[in-house]
């Protein structure tokens, strides 16, 4: 193994798979400029990224590395998996550093760096609360828990980002050096036992991306292989929590905890990229499919259940105890990333369309700043806080366990890498933003599109072309499940796909993408009992909540009328400017104060007439704490 290997790919992208149906266009290439994400972007790069260093600072994260690297006197501080978050801010630096370069970012970047660097072990080995809690004979003795792996993960995705970003390469040689000593020590003629928290597996392949080195490549496979058979019970642990009952190529759902299930089945979809393993590939389309059908939340939110953070059974997804953590969001939509590269199916776009406006982007303030770790789709009115990730507290500055909030920033400094792709004749548009995309076909020269959109608001896509190649290439624009009657210069195509458009094309030509913005008033299955008989709202690619800042009535008592027409207008005042969604509805009379409320032939009663308003999902909780209701009782 080298110690300073030469990269494979110079692709700034989070996943910049070698195979696969598509290739990701990465930031740089991919770039947005405008619209809805740029001041969410903008605030993470100004506001976020620079204070989350604070909040580690405060935290004892950085305090933990210092005291490993020699620096400083005292013991280890926070959780086990401390040094993770540190790793991901890391990250979440040098992507923004791709989008806007600064001496700021880039002397933030060499200052921590230097630190980890300090604090790695010579054989390589790096974990600071275990190296200053329980010393060399420490290492690995509680793996199930101990989150050493897990934290190697995110210094090694960490590393990637900063060499692909900034071309420094102090962390990519701790990573390459922390690699090799898991190699070293992991596998079947070796230790044979997996960490409690998967995310290892998709670094070790980023890395192989990276460095070309194919043992780490065979260690990812190895650890995902090892998942299912009996490790972890072994150590006298229930398996399911871990996503370690079933293999992994034989598992037909996801199960467990959300964030760790999603993470694995990411990583386990990278090494089936990578090695061609198609029986593989089909267990998590299998995989996929089903948690989408069953165990997924309207918002795209993961994780039913609040003990074990986990996922429940099918169709269990309770509004007001959903979980639906921020961090499973994005490993949910990591992994339908890696299933779109693989698959070019469509569904998979859909799928991260939904997971980014709802189920991920509820998890930050509009300011950026402050956080949700949980993510119900209600709030009862007289909800209190009672635990310290409860929706009641308000949205927090920082976590006892914080893994969300540097998750976000991550999240939000490359989400330009997660708009594009290409193939040999092809550039796709997965997510329509106000920016430009350019990119390379493969021995042809580079080809570029600027798109102008007020998307979410607006379904109006303007396509131009900027840079061309001789002979025809296509154009490749995803139609969302959701937008029957979509046309393409001003022909039908279908929901669902992708309409291919394909010419010689001039630079000036335009594409006119047009998705209609209808407003959707849409049921559960009748299984998913917590919200029979009711409804939600829905427009374009957002779920919409109902929140008590803006009814005449009681949130919790809200019936929407049967067949209540609804309107929408864009107010550019509220909540930095949401279309607003109105319709009619009755209040419920509720009954007799402290009276038993079971008892025979009693019905659901409503009252006067009032009107609903309703705003984006992801917009609740901005104005104060009150009751919210994404499903309401139809009568």
């Amino acid at each position: 193994m080298s110690a300073s290997p030469e990269a494979v790919t110079t692709s700034r992208s989070p996943a910049a798979a070698l195979t696969g149906r598509w290739q990701p266009v990465g930031l740089g290439q991919a770039r947005i400029t405008g619209g809805f994400w740029a001041p969410r972007q903008l605030r993470n790069g100004e506001q976020a990224i620079p204070s989350g260093q604070g909040q580690l600072e405060s935290a004892g994260n950085l305090h933990n590395l210092r005291l490993a690297a020699g620096i400083g006197e005292g013991e280890a501080i926070g959780p086990v998996f401390a040094d993770s978050d540190v790793y991901k801010w890391l990250e979440a630096v040098a992507w923004e550093y791709a989008r806007n370069p600064s001496e700021d970012l880039l002397e933030r970047q060499r200052e921590l760096t230097a630190i980890v660097a300090d604090a790695q072990r010579e054989d390589g080995y790096l974990d600071s609360v275990v190296q200053l809690r329980y010393g060399d004979e420490g290492r690995y003795q509680q793996l199930v828990w101990s989150h050493e792996h897990y934290c190697a993960g995110h210094l090694i995705q960490a590393a990637i980002a900063q060499v692909r970003c900034t071309a420094d390469r102090g962390l990519l040689e701790v990573a390459i050096k922390l690699a090799d000593h898991l190699v070293a020590n992991f596998g079947d003629d070796k230790t044979v036992d997996v960490d409690g928290h998967p995310v290892i597996e998709m670094a070790l392949v980023e890395l192989y991306r990276e460095t070309g080195t194919q043992a780490y490549l065979d260690l990812a496979r190895w650890f995902v292989e090892a998942r299912g058979h009996g490790i972890i019970s072994n150590h006298g642990h229930e398996p399911t929590y871990f996503s370690d009952r079933v293999p992994v190529r034989e598992a037909a759902t996801v199960e467990g905890h959300a964030v760790r299930a999603v993470y694995l089945a990411a990583g386990a979809t990278d090494v089936a990229l990578e090695t061609g393993d198609a029986e593989l590939l089909e267990a998590l389309k299998t995989q996929f499919a089903h948690m989408w059908a069953t165990k997924t939340y309207l918002t795209g939110g993961l994780g039913a259940r609040w003990e074990g953070e986990a996922f429940g059974d099918e169709h269990e997804l309770p509004s007001d105890r959903a979980y639906a953590e921020t961090c499973a969001a994005i490993g949910g939509i990591q992994w339908a990333w890696r299933m779109l590269l693989a698959t070019g199916d469509a569904k998979y776009a859909d799928a991260i369309e939904r997971m980014l406006y709802n189920g991920f982007l509820a998890g930050v303030s509009l300011a950026g700043t402050e956080y949700f770790y949980v993510n119900p789709l209600q709030l009862r009115g007289a909800a209190h806080a009672d635990n310290n990730r409860s929706p009641a507290h308000g949205r927090r500055g920082w976590f006892d366990c914080a893994c969300c909030p540097p998750n976000i920033m991550r999240t939000l400094a490359s989400l330009d890498g997660y708009l594009a792709s290409t193939s040999a004749d092809a550039l796709q548009l997965h997510q329509y933003a106000e920016g430009a995309v350019a990119a390379d076909l493969p021995g042809r020269g580079s080809v570029g599109l600027k798109v102008e959109t007020a998307y979410p608001w607006d379904g109006a896509v303007r396509l131009t072309v900027e840079q061309t190649v001789d002979g025809p290439w296509a154009v490749e624009l995803r139609i969302p499940q959701w937008a029957e009657g979509a046309t393409v210069n001003g022909t039908p195509t279908e929901a669902g796909e992708y309409a291919r458009i394909e010419r010689e094309w001039s630079v000036g030509d335009v594409i006119e993408l047009q998705l209609p913005m209808a407003t959707r008033v849409v049921a559960a299955d009748p299984r998913v009992d917590a919200v029979r008989d009711c409804v939600a709202l829905e427009r374009g690619p957002l779920v919409y909540a109902v929140e008590q800042s803006d009814q005449q009535a009681d949130v919790d008592d809200l019936h929407l009328l049967p067949e209540a027409s609804v309107a929408s207008s864009y107010d550019p005042e509220l909540l930095d400017g949401v279309t607003v969604l109105t319709a009619r509805g009755r209040a419920g009379t509720g009954h007799q104060a402290g009276a038993w409320p079971f008892e025979p032939g009693r019905t659901d009663q409503v009252g006067d007439e009032v009107e609903i308003t309703a705003i984006p999902y992801y917009a609740w909780a901005n104005r104060e704490v009150g009751a919210m209701r994404v499903w309401l009782p139809r009568g």
